[in-house]
């Protein structure tokens, strides 16, 4: 039995992904993103230091094509050192 959504795919998703503020955490955040959904493009990857400036916040818009997908990179995101939270 598979799980409900109220998402109708294909659909934009938006993935918010917070984490501490280091030289390759958009980077390295985007590549795993991307590797899940390749036809993500620059104009749908968004970042925002926050106020010190400890942590950053990336904001991804991606094609999402089905639950199994987004589940997919939550969990690897969520697995990433750096990473604090994802919304």
């Amino acid at each position: 039995m598979s799980e409900e959504t109220l998402l109708t795919f294909p659909c934009e998703f938006p993935i918010k992904i917070m984490g501490r503020a280091g030289e390759n955490f958009e980077a390295d955040v985007v590549a795993i993103v991307r590797k899940h959904a390749p036809d993500l493009t620059e104009t749908a990857i968004s970042s925002r230091p926050s106020g010190k400036g400890n942590y950053i916040a990336v904001t991804v818009n991606v094609n999402a094509t089905s639950k199994e997908q987004l589940d997919t990179i939550y969990l690897e995101l969520n697995a990433h050192e750096s990473v604090v939270m994802t919304l």
